[in-house]
């Protein structure tokens, strides 16, 4: 079985370690030469795969580890009778905690959502119903829009001004051309001069969402602030759009080790039923240290420790900056380095926790945390 991957996927060496033939790449790399003996290609997002990379190849099955499909060229993997499969959802918890992580590194708008101020949530797929449950155990208000759900579908539904005047906004919709309601630059001039004044944009969708030229330009009036993970020409980073977001990551919101092993064991499992293999069994993350738990601290406080002890935003704010002011004219390939060699990153989901005040328990099992004594 000879396999192509993008080399950012978790997990590899097990797949080669239970028979399989491996070549990794880095995902933008990924040419139709490299496919011309490929049973099976599995991607990231950043792998553009269509019939100029898939054509006079023997690839018979395409898996992307990610959510998002927009780098896939669906109508010619199936005018070739190639498989394909994504891993929707796997990554939702990552994202839900990189969101929560980024408004604890913030500090004022945790302590005004603690207080009775809403979340805008922009898209009500997995992660924006991921957020949403862990806003709703953390007794955080939101309200969420999503034009594409029937009508009941999101508990907390919302018209589109609505979700602009919240003190947070974050974005977690596709990227989309489709009619009639295309996504691209779905936050743009006139968006953003409808947001509340002083409100924090986030984007932890795809780059092309927000209008990276009229954000620039929002956010130097200083009308409010954004946190960007995902950038409108990636890899490239504008340095004066960088330079005036709170917070800046390499497109990683969803880069935890639990969501990473699960997308390359989702698409793996699709991959062993279409072309009859037996490798999804060879992967599963270790298990993770125990956290203890404070006795005693304000709600406010305990949350944000607790996000923090976990992942800690800035920490990627700064090695972004640094490898971007470091790289001279080659950003884009600092960008992608720090993404192929982004440290372990464990999620709170599912991590065992002891110790602690009652306060601090029931903080710990909003946020998926397993009390262990």
């Amino acid at each position: 079985m000879r396999i192509v991957c993008d080399e950012n996927m978790p997990g590899l060496e097990s797949l080669a370690a239970a028979g399989a033939t491996l070549r990794t790449l880095p995902g933008r790399a990924i040419s139709r030469g490299d496919l011309r003996d490929a049973d099976a290609l599995l991607v990231r997002s950043v792998t553009r795969v269509d019939a100029a990379l898939l054509d006079a190849t023997p690839v018979r099955f395409v898996g992307t580890a990610t959510s998002g499909t927009d780098h896939i060229d669906c109508s010619a993997l199936e005018r070739r009778g190639v498989t394909f499969a994504a891993a929707a959802g796997a990554n939702a918890n990552a994202v839900a905690e990189y969101v929560l992580a980024v408004l604890a590194s913030l500090e004022d708008p945790l302590a005004e959502l603690l207080a009775g101020a809403r979340v805008g949530i922009v898209g009500y797929g997995h992660v924006g119903r991921c957020l949403g449950a862990r806003l709703d155990a953390l007794g955080i208000r939101w309200c969420a829009t999503d034009p594409w759900l029937p009508e009941g579908a999101i508990p907390y539904s919302a018209t589109p001004g609505e979700v602009l005047a919240c003190r947070v906004l974050t974005l977690h919709c596709s990227l989309t051309t489709r009619a009639p309601w295309p996504s691209r630059h779905l936050i743009d001039e006139r968006a953003l001069r409808r947001l509340a004044p002083g409100a924090l944009l986030i984007n932890a969708s795809r780059g092309p969402v927000v209008d990276n030229t009229a954000l620039a330009a929002w956010l130097e009036g200083g009308r409010g602030r954004g946190v960007l993970d995902v950038w409108e020409a990636e890899p490239e980073v504008p340095a004066p759009l960088l330079d005036r977001v709170s917070l800046g990551t390499p497109h990683i919101a969803g880069y935890s080790l639990e969501a990473r092993l699960a997308g390359t064991q989702r698409v793996v499992a699709a991959m062993d039923k279409a072309l009859g293999t037996a490798f999804a069994g060879a992967l599963a993350p270790p298990p993770a240290a125990t956290l203890p738990l404070p006795e005693s601290k304000e709600r406010g406080e305990l949350l944000r420790d607790l996000l923090l002890a976990r992942y800690q935003p800035r920490d990627d704010d700064r090695r972004l900056r640094e490898a971007l002011a470091d790289a001279g004219t080659d950003r884009g390939a600092a960008f992608d380095r720090l993404r192929r060699d982004y440290p372990l990153r464990r999620e709170l989901a599912g991590n065992p926790v002891r110790g602690g005040s009652a306060e601090a328990r029931a903080i710990a099992r909003a946020l998926g945390c397993r009390v262990v004594g």
